[in-house]
C-alpha cells in the first residue's frame, strides 16, 4: 500500500529535477545568448572603427611615416574584435543551426582583418618608417634606384599574406548567411580585395622599375601615344611616338616622330592569325595607326615595336601607351607646362587642347602630331625634372593605369611575366570562377576625329536567374546638327562612303569563355548592315557596325547563358568619357535577386 505514494513522490521529485535542469539550460543559452549578442556588439564597433581608420590610408600616400601609428591604430581595433569572437562560447554557437554559419562568418572576417593588420602590413610599415617617396624624386634627370630595391621584399611579404587573407574570406559561404552579414562580408571583401592589388602593384612595380629604368644597362622604349579623337580598341589611333632612352635611372627623350612618317606596309610586319584577319583584316599589321586595334597590347605592341625597328632601325626594349586623360592626370601633378608654341598645357585643358584644338588649328596631320609629341614631350620634360609631388604623380599613374590609359609591354619575356594579370598589361579580360567578364571594344570606321562627338555607355547585369547575363552597348552621336560643315580632316570628308557629318564605329564585342549566346537586340536609329561573329582567343565575338548622324542613338543589348559568379564586369575601350573597365553586380542577396527577376518579366518558381 506504500509502494504508490513513494513512487508518486520520487516522479514529482524526477520532475522538479527535470524543471530545474531544463531550466538551468534555458538559462545558459539566454546567459550564452546575451553574451554573444554583446560580445558581438562590441566587435561590430571595432570593426567600424578599423573602417574609418582605414579610410584614412590614401592621406599615407603623401606622409608614408604616418603609417606606422595608422596601421597601429587599426590592429589594436582588430585584435579586440578577433578576440571577442573568439572564445570558447562563440566558438561553440558556430555550431548551432542558422545562428552558426552568422557567427562563423563575423569571427573569420575578424580573424582576417587582425592578421592583415597586425601582420600583413607590418613589413611594409617598417619601410615606410624609414622612408620618404621623396626619394625616388627624379634629381637632374636621374631616378635613384635604391628604395625599389628596399621595397621589393617587403611588399611581396605583405602580398602573400593580403592574398592569404583574400582567399580565407573568399572561403566564406554567402548562401546561409542573413543579408546584412552577406553584404558586411561582401565590403570587407572588396577592401581585402583592393588592398592586396594596391600592394600587389607595388611589389610587381618596385621589382620591374629597376631594370625598365636600367639598372642593369641602356634601355630604349617606344611611347604610343593614342588619339581618343579617332577610337580604337585600346584607346585610340597611334598618332605620334617617342622614343625613351634610360640607362642607370637617366631618361633621356631620343626623338618624336608622327603615324605619317611610317608607310602602309604592303603585308603584316608581323604574321596575323587566321582568327585575328576574319575579325580586324590586315590593317593592324600594315597601319601604325592601327596597331591597337586588336583589344590585346600584348599582340599590338610586338607590332609597333616591329614598324618603329622598320622605320628607325632601333630595336626598343619595350612599348609603352598613353592617351590624353592620362597626360592630363599627370599634368595635374606636375603643374602646367610651356610647349615651343607658347601654349600652355594644364589638367583642365590638355585634353580639350589635343584632342578638339588642335584641329581647329592644324589641318595637315603630320602638323597635328607634331604638337602632340611635343605636348607630351613637355610633360616628359617635367616629369624628368621632378615637377610635382612623388605622392601626386603615383596617384595620377594608378589612376590611369585602372582605366587602361597607360599600357606597358616588355621584349623581356620574364620581365613581361611581372605584369601578368594588371591592368598595365591589356590584356583581354578572364572569365573564372569568381568573375564573368565581357569585352566591348570600339573602332572608328570614318577615318575622322568625330569621336570627340561620340559617347559609348555599358552596362551589365544578371538576367532572370543564376545563369544568363546581359550586356547593353550604346553610342551616342552629340555633334552638332551643321557638323557636316566641319572640316574634311575632322569629319573625315566622306570617305568610306561616309556622309560628312555622320560617324561609323564598328563595336567588338566580347562574350565570357564558356558563355552561350541566346540573343542580341539592335535597337535605335542605328544603320547597319547586320551583326557578324568570329572567335578570337577562345572568345566568341559579335561584329556590330553602326553608323550614326548627329544626334543619333543607337543600342545593342547582347544575352548570353554562362555560369553565375560573385562579380560580372565589362571591359571597354577607355574613351575621353569611358574608363576602360565597369563593375556590375556582385550577387545580391536572395530578396534582390527576386525583385530583379521579377522587374525582368521572369517567371519565379513558387
Amino acid at each position: 500500500m506504500t509502494s504508490a505514494p513513494r513512487t508518486s513522490r520520487r516522479r514529482r521529485r524526477a520532475g522538479r529535477i527535470s524543471a530545474w535542469v531544463f531550466g538551468g539550460i534555458l538559462l545558459a543559452a539566454a546567459v550564452c545568448a546575451v553574451w554573444i549578442g554583446i560580445r558581438g556588439s562590441l566587435a561590430y564597433q571595432h570593426l567600424e572603427s578599423a573602417s574609418e581608420a582605414a579610410a584614412e590610408a590614401p592621406s599615407v600616400l603623401a606622409d608614408p611615416s604616418a603609417a606606422p601609428a595608422l596601421i597601429r591604430r587599426i590592429a589594436d581595433d582588430t585584435s579586440a574584435a578577433r578576440a571577442l569572437t573568439g572564445d570558447a562560447i562563440w566558438k561553440a554557437g558556430e555550431h548551432v543551426p542558422w545562428i552558426g554559419p552568422q557567427l562563423a562568418a563575423v569571427s573569420t572576417v575578424s580573424a582576417a582583418l587582425d592578421d592583415i593588420a597586425s601582420h600583413a602590413l607590418t613589413p611594409l610599415s617598417h619601410i615606410a618608417a624609414t622612408s620618404s617617396l621623396d626619394s625616388i624624386r627624379p634629381k637632374e634627370g636621374v631616378i635613384d634606384l635604391a628604395p625599389f630595391t628596399e621595397i621589393v621584399p617587403a611588399a611581396a611579404t605583405s602580398a602573400d599574406a593580403l592574398a592569404a587573407a583574400r582567399e580565407t574570406i573568399g572561403d566564406i559561404d554567402p548562401a546561409p548567411l542573413i543579408s546584412p552579414v552577406r553584404a558586411a562580408v561582401a565590403q570587407v571583401s572588396d577592401l581585402v580585395t583592393g588592398a592586396h592589388e594596391g600592394v600587389d602593384a607595388l611589389r610587381r612595380a618596385s621589382a620591374l622599375a629597376p631594370s625598365m629604368l636600367g639598372v642593369d644597362g641602356p634601355r630604349d622604349y617606344l611611347v604610343v601615344l593614342q588619339n581618343n579623337a579617332e577610337w580604337r580598341s585600346l584607346g585610340g589611333i597611334a598618332g605620334a611616338m617617342l622614343q625613351l632612352h634610360v640607362d642607370g635611372g637617366r631618361l633621356t627623350l631620343v626623338t618624336q616622330s608622327s603615324s605619317s612618317d611610317f608607310p602602309i606596309y604592303a603585308d603584316p610586319v608581323l604574321p596575323l592569325s587566321e582568327e585575328e584577319t576574319q575579325l580586324f583584316g590586315t590593317q593592324p599589321g600594315r597601319f601604325v595607326q592601327n596597331v591597337t586595334q586588336i583589344p590585346d597590347f600584348t599582340r599590338g605592341a610586338p607590332v609597333a615595336r616591329e614598324m618603329w625597328l622598320r622605320q628607325t632601325g632601333v630595336e626598343v626594349d619595350g612599348v609603352i601607351a598613353l592617351d590624353p586623360v592620362a597626360l592630363s592626370y599627370l599634368l595635374a601633378a606636375t603643374g602646367p607646362v610651356t610647349l615651343p608654341t607658347g601654349d600652355v598645357l594644364t589638367g583642365e585643358n590638355a585634353v580639350d587642347l589635343l584632342l578638339s584644338g588642335v584641329y581647329e588649328r592644324y589641318r595637315e596631320p603630320r602638323e597635328q602630331d607634331a604638337f602632340f609629341a611635343a605636348s607630351a614631350g613637355a610633360v616628359f620634360d617635367a616629369l624628368a625634372s621632378g615637377a610635382g609631388s612623388p605622392a601626386s604623380l603615383l596617384e595620377a599613374l594608378a589612376r590611369a593605369g585602372s582605366e587602361h590609359r597607360v599600357l606597358v609591354w616588355n621584349q623581356d619575356p620574364a620581365e613581361q611575366s611581372v605584369l601578368d594579370g594588371t591592368t598595365l598589361q591589356g590584356a583581354l579580360p578572364e572569365t573564372d570562377a569568381t568573375t564573368t567578364a565581357f569585352g566591348v571594344y570600339v573602332n572608328d570606321a570614318t577615318s575622322s576625329k568625330m569621336d570627340i562627338h561620340q559617347t559609348l555607355e555599358t552596362q551589365t547585369t544578371w538576367w532572370c536567374g543564376a545563369d544568363q547575363a546581359q550586356t547593353t552597348v550604346t553610342i551616342r552621336n552629340t555633334a552638332p546638327a551643321d557638323a557636316a560643315d566641319l572640316p574634311s580632316y575632322v569629319t573625315g570628308g566622306g570617305s568610306h562612303g561616309v556622309p560628312p557629318g555622320q560617324v561609323k564605329t564598328a563595336v567588338y564585342v566580347y562574350l565570357p569563355q564558356g558563355s552561350t549566346l541566346l540573343s542580341t537586340d539592335a535597337a535605335g536609329d542605328a544603320v547597319t548592315p547586320g551583326i557578324g561573329s568570329g572567335v578570337d582567343a577562345g572568345r566568341d565575338v559579335l561584329l556590330w557596325t553602326v553608323q550614326l548622324a548627329p544626334g543619333q542613338t543607337a543600342t545593342l543589348t547582347v544575352r548570353v547563358r554562362t555560369p553565375h559568379t560573385p562579380v560580372l564586369l565589362i571591359r571597354v575601350t577607355p574613351t575621353i568619357g569611358q574608363a576602360s573597365q565597369t563593375i556590375g553586380q556582385r550577387t545580391p542577396t536572395n530578396g534582390q535577386e527576386e525583385s530583379s527577376a521579377i522587374a525582368q518579366g521572369c517567371d519565379i518558381p513558387g
